[in-house]
């Protein structure tokens, strides 16, 4: 079964969710049994294996991790910002972005320099390395992003993107 089709609940007439019928008064006497293929927690985690695994594909000749990719994505957007605003556009702890930023400079992608306005804030930015990397893989993000809803209407996509920013904020 596909994931699109265990998503939309096409293999079964049961319903993807919820746990309990339709119209239920009495939660402990309607709950439905326990189906994997219901849980939304097992669903995003096999569409974050398939994406992962498209990712690798992609990103393979490029030595590049999903968290830096994230990072250097920011900072072609952005152009310039503090190392902690970084870490929370990324969603990423201090500890990871930290260790992400560390990787980034030794490969020379990235730069680094004292904010002038608070000497406590590191503000991060492009190199022209990084920005030679950056340019050659946003094009293959968005293949994946491409390749991971390829089964899905155009419509679908956009509630699919609405529907995660919602469970993710």
């Amino acid at each position: 079964m596909s994931l699109h089709h265990a998503m939309m609940g096409y293999e079964r007439k049961e319903p993807v969710l919820p746990a309990m019928a339709a119209g239920a008064t009495n939660a402990a006497a309607t709950v439905l049994p326990f189906r994997l293929e219901r849980q939304v927690s097992h669903l995003l985690r096999r569409a974050h294996q398939r994406a992962s695994s498209l990712f690798a594909d992609q990103f393979a000749s490029m030595n590049l991790t999903p968290t830096q990719f994230a990072i250097l994505a920011k900072l072609h957007e952005r152009r310039e910002v503090s190392q902690n605003h970084l870490g929370r556009m990324t969603a990423m702890d201090p500890a990871t972005v930290q260790g992400v930023i560390r990787r980034l400079l030794a490969r020379d992608l990235i730069a680094q320099r004292d904010d002038p306005n608070d000497r406590r804030r590191v503000l991060i930015s492009l190199t022209d390395s990084g920005y030679a990397v950056i340019e050659d893989a946003l094009p293959r993000a968005r293949k994946i992003s491409e390749l991971v809803v390829d089964s899905l209407r155009i419509e679908e996509r956009e509630q699919l993107v609405r529907l995660l920013r919602k469970i993710a904020d």
